[in-house]
């Protein structure tokens, strides 16, 4: 055999060898495409079959009554909730997220009888024709720029609960990982931060909430509150976009704090809120003195030189930037302001003892005002 013919026969065997080497290769991706296609479809098919369960009724043949209270100003999500609990329906998001769709809204407080045969249309059909219910058994004041050991004190005094079992409700960890589920819009991973001493400090809105039984539970209560939160926070997300110091939820109630507590009667909120932007602007610590005293972990009339050496993340005059979580709740009011700042020049502000607060753009203009405001007042 001539090299020509030897070299026209290895070529030839390796053109057969890439051919089958070619038509296994196309077998496996193929073979991977189907499992790929298989698995995508059993996900999908799982995923419509769950949400198809949880939009059929519970037990189409049990019509035996479930006696269901909705309190006034209960939310959407405390609705679904309830009905959940008294196993009306099986799955409170799958009930809230078809209602959102629907566009269903006007739902009543009130007492009804419903039963597990019914299904969604036929629930939210009833939940509009309530029957009103009689007064609160007691209205709880949850007041602006309240720590969460004072709304614990609140909550004990008006329930017979002790400060101790609330608080250890609200700090309970497996307690707080539901609430995260239950509220994935307001409450993230960061309030377990080991830096925070309770996860739920400024997530309890201020103001006034009804109840209709002498003793709810811990639960219900916290429940309420984060109710009111969630559909506060709503009209701020959206503010939020374009903010570099303020990305999150978290970071909006952990500034709205440092405002609402620095904040008197006669504050113009926005105006604080610039100091602080303007502090952060120029790599400045925010050196407010309620981030000192909450690090401290009680009140103090003034705030002295000695407590400023306080060792904590906490404290403002030691690190910069935003303290880890908020230190109060706060009310729509600073809310509103941590997202609009007014447009000063600003770094220093001060508040008189009569309420006004004095505002100045170098450290010798604050330290004049200081005299003459503070130093010889008290003299």
């Amino acid at each position: 055999m001539s090299d020509n013919d030897s070299k026209k026969e290895l070529y030839k065997k390796n053109l057969q060898e890439r051919h089958s080497e070619a038509k296994t290769i196309r077998k496996i991706v193929f073979i991977i495409f189907i499992i790929l296609l298989v698995a995508i479809s059993g996900i999908i098919g799982g995923g419509y079959l769950y949400i198809k369960s949880a939009l059929e009724p519970v037990d189409p043949t049990n019509k035996e009554p479930v006696e269901v209270t909705i309190p006034i100003g209960s939310s959407p999500s405390a609705i679904a909730r309830i009905l959940e609990e008294h196993e009306v329906v099986k799955n409170a998001k799958v009930f809230r997220y078809y209602t959102k769709f629907k566009n269903e809204s006007g739902f009543q407080a009130g007492e009804y009888t419903l039963n597990q045969s019914m299904n969604f249309d036929e629930i939210i059909e009833s939940l509009k024709s309530g029957i009103f219910m009689g007064e609160p058994v007691f209205k709880m004041v949850i007041p602006e720029g309240k720590q969460l050991e004072e709304i614990a004190t609140i909550i004990a005094e008006q329930t017979g609960y002790t400060k101790e079992e609330v608080i250890n409700k609200m700090d309970d960890t497996e307690y707080v990982r539901n609430l995260i589920s239950k509220y994935p819009s307001i409450l993230t991973e960061e309030i377990l931060n080991e830096d925070i001493k309770h996860p739920l400090e400024g997530y309890l809105f201020p103001a006034t909430y009804p109840f209709f039984e002498k003793k709810p539970s811990i639960e219900s209560i916290v429940e309420t509150m984060l109710d009111q939160t969630e559909k506060i926070l709503v009209k701020y997300v959206g503010l939020m976009e374009g903010n570099k110091y303020i990305d999150s939820t978290h970071k909006l109630l952990t500034m709205a704090s440092l405002i609402e507590e620095e904040a008197t009667a006669q504050t113009d909120r926005e105006t604080i809120s610039s100091v602080f932007y303007n502090r952060l602007d120029t790599d400045m610590p925010l050196q407010t003195d309620p981030t000192v005293l909450y690090a401290l972990g009680e009140h103090k009339k003034r705030v002295l030189y000695d407590h400023l050496e306080v060792n904590s993340p906490f404290n403002t005059y030691k690190i910069k930037g935003l303290t880890p979580g908020p230190i109060a709740n706060a009310g729509e009011s600073s809310l509103s302001a941590a997202l609009n700042p007014a447009e000063t020049d600003f770094l220093y502000f001060l508040a008189a003892p009569t309420g006004e607060v004095y505002y100045s753009k170098t450290l010798e203009e604050h330290n004049a005002k200081k005299a003459q405001y503070i130093t010889n007042q008290q003299e």
